[in-house]
C-alpha cells in the first residue's frame, strides 16, 4: 500500500516537474521573440484594464500568447513562431477599459471594433508583418466576418476563445472561488 502511494506522489512530483519546465521554456520564447512589447510602458498599462472577469488585459494576452505556442506544439503544423507569439501579445492592444464607457467611446459591440483599434495602435509603435496583422484582425472571427487566413491566426483565434471561456466561468488559475464551509 505504501509503495502505492510513494509511486504516486513521485508521478505528480514528474508530472509537475514537466508542466513548469514547459512554462519555462514558453516564457524563454516570449522574452526571445517579444521583449520590447513585454516591457513596453503601454502593453505594461493594459493591466490597468480588466478583460473577462478579473482578469486584466496584459495577464489575458500573455495567457493567449503562452496557448497559442502550447497549441501549436500539440497541432505540429509548421509556423511562424515570432509571429504567433507577437500576434498574440497584441491581438487586444486596444488600450482602453471596454467596461466603462465614455463621451467619446461608449465601446458599443467592442467585440466587433477593437481588433481595427489595437491594429491601429499597434502598427503606430511596432513594425508588424502580414501575419501579426492578420492575427490582430481576424482573432475575433465569426464577429469579425472573414475568417484568418494564415495558421497562426487561427491558432490564436483558438487560444483567445479557450482563455476567455476559462476567465468567464473563472477557472483560470488565480480566480477559483473559495469552498464555503
Amino acid at each position: 500500500m505504501k509503495s502505492i502511494r510513494i509511486y504516486l506522489q513521485e508521478r505528480k512530483r514528474e508530472k509537475r516537474r514537466k508542466y513548469f519546465k514547459k512554462q519555462k521554456k514558453i516564457q524563454k520564447e516570449l522574452n526571445r521573440y517579444a521583449w520590447d512589447i513585454l516591457h513596453s510602458e503601454n502593453f505594461d498599462s493594459s493591466k490597468n484594464n480588466m478583460q473577462h472577469g478579473s482578469i486584466s488585459v496584459k495577464e489575458h494576452s500573455i495567457q493567449v500568447a503562452r496557448y497559442s505556442v502550447a497549441f501549436s506544439e500539440l497541432l505540429g503544423v509548421e509556423h511562424s513562431r515570432r509571429d504567433l507569439v507577437r500576434g498574440a501579445l497584441l491581438h487586444d492592444y486596444f488600450l482602453y477599459d471596454w467596461h466603462k464607457a465614455d463621451k467619446e467611446n461608449p465601446h458599443r459591440l467592442h467585440g466587433f471594433h477593437h481588433p481595427a483599434r489595437a491594429l491601429k495602435n499597434a502598427e503606430a509603435e511596432y513594425e508588424l508583418t502580414d501575419r501579426q496583422r492578420e492575427i490582430i484582425k481576424k482573432h475575433m472571427w465569426p464577429l469579425t466576418v472573414k475568417p484568418p487566413v494564415c495558421r497562426e491566426a487561427w491558432v490564436v483565434t483558438a487560444a483567445d476563445k479557450y482563455c476567455s471561456l476559462l476567465e468567464t466561468i473563472h477557472l483560470q488559475k488565480g480566480h477559483r472561488r473559495k469552498k464555503r464551509k
